[in-house]
């Protein structure tokens, strides 16, 4: 096993040989494996423990076992202790659940704290199986039939090519010491029961079930990539990127069939749940959305607007006569206009959506950048007469989106620009003007 895993990290993973690798180790046969191969394969390790204190005196025992085998192969150690129960009680989350959010939030303080490049664990063949299985049971799209993944960003699982048969073997030949925990036998666990119950009747059934599984998840895995290929040359028709949000045409989509599949195949990533009432927007009425734990899908005439969910924004920002630029909430420029230009534009006053020039003169400081709100009026540049920031955007046919992402600069109250959309006329450069301003508006990068 030792020079199968050797060789498959040459092949598949040799970015480790010079990196700084943080062992996840419980204590149990899989992850003192993983410290024995990689301590014997010469790599730089360090070992990082979690005693959940869920076993009584079993966890503390496991974690005297652990730092043992650490002191005696002179490895670093990492280890710590939480109240999980406590923890998962506050936070309304079942145990195991608890459990993984605590560690993999400590395991990326250590990492970064001692500079570890990556995070391994001991996940084998035989976890793929049973995590397949539970996804299989509860229903799931590709993503959830293809396993666990070797590489998770800064999380690498390299025992993956081996079996539990395999682990068992190098074990006992190499005879190896671990901690048992006595919860992995309880099948009032999913994945025990399946473990336990379910897998064996597979392998009665086909005694080269595990190398056949392992075919299957490839064959899975191939036809996720080509798929994956496929929608990122449809996003090309059907996505578009506006106002720093991704949109969706509707009619493009419906054109390509499938939309349901396609839809969840462009907005996985972004954490929604409740796909049938995604799918209910396309035919739903404007001003429609749904929500994820992150972002907003809003239904927009013929249109589909991702965007990310940010709390209500009331602040408001103060822009004193002596600044150059802000950056927050938006990327403003101030300068003084000089005088060749400032007589150039008292005969042809001009305002664009990211650059306006005003007179000064009736200008008072400190002015204000606040979120346009219901009543607003101002006088639209280039016309007569006050109106409605409301009927202006409806004018301009805004989505509801757009409206809620509308700055206004002010001062006192009156409106002077309409960020990136409009100026008022009131404070335009006229024959009469001593002194002008320019403010640029900079455009927001794409974040999608």
């Amino acid at each position: 096993m030792l020079e199968k895993l050797r060789t498959h990290i040459q092949q598949n993973l040799p970015f480790l040989n010079d990196k700084k690798l943080l062992l996840a180790v419980s204590g149990g046969i899989d992850s003192m494996i993983l410290v024995d191969t990689f301590h014997k394969l010469g790599l730089h390790i360090g070992i990082a423990h979690c005693n959940f204190k869920l076993r009584l005196k079993s966890s503390d025992k496991d974690e005297r076992f652990v730092i043992e085998t650490a002191k005696r192969l002179n490895i670093p150690m990492f280890n710590i202790s939480f109240e999980t129960r406590k923890f998962a009680s506050k936070h309304h989350l079942s145990i195991q659940l608890a459990a993984r959010e605590l560690r993999y939030d400590w395991f990326r303080k250590i990492s970064e704290e001692n500079n570890y490049d990556y995070l391994l664990t001991a996940h084998h063949r035989d976890d793929v199986i049973e995590t397949f299985l539970i996804n299989f049971s509860r229903g799931t799209g590709l993503d959830g039939l293809t396993g666990i993944p070797t590489i998770n960003k800064e999380i690498i699982r390299p025992l993956l090519p081996f079996s539990r048969s395999d682990i068992n073997v190098y074990a006992a030949k190499n005879k190896l010491a671990w901690r048992e925990d006595k919860s992995n036998a309880d099948t009032k666990y999913l994945r025990n029961k399946i473990r336990h119950k379910v897998v064996p009747v597979f392998k009665e059934l086909n005694p080269s079930f595990s190398s056949s599984f392992s075919q299957t998840i490839c064959n899975l895995k191939e036809s996720k990539t080509f798929i994956a290929q496929q929608i990122e040359q449809l996003k090309k028709t059907i996505v578009s990127c506006k106002n720093n949000s991704l949109v969706i045409d509707i009619e493009a989509l419906k054109l390509q069939g499938s939309e349901k599949f396609i839809l969840r195949e462009i907005l996985k990533e972004y954490e929604f749940t409740q796909w049938d009432d995604v799918h209910s927007l396309l035919t739903a009425q404007s001003g429609k959305f749904v929500l994820s734990a992150t972002h907003r899908l809003l239904k927009n005439r013929s249109e589909l607007i991702l965007s990310k969910i940010t709390t209500e924004d009331t602040k408001s920002y103060k822009i004193t006569a002596d600044t150059k630029k802000i950056k927050e909430p938006l990327h403003l420029k101030f300068k003084k206009i000089t005088e060749e230009k400032l007589q150039k534009l008292q005969n042809n006053p001009k305002s664009t959506l990211h650059k306006i020039h005003i007179d000064l003169e009736h200008v008072s400081f400190p002015l204000t950048l606040r979120k346009w709100q219901q009543g607003d009026i101002f006088t639209p540049f280039g016309m007569q007469g006050k109106k409605k920031l409301s009927k202006f955007f409806k004018d301009e046919k805004m989505s509801v989106l757009e409206k809620e992402n509308t700055w206004v600069l002010c001062t006192k109250d009156h409106i002077i620009w309409v960020v990136g959309k409009r100026m008022d006329a009131r404070f335009k450069i006229k024959k009469s003007t001593i002194n002008g301003l320019k403010i640029t508006l900079k455009p927001e990068e794409k974040e999608f």
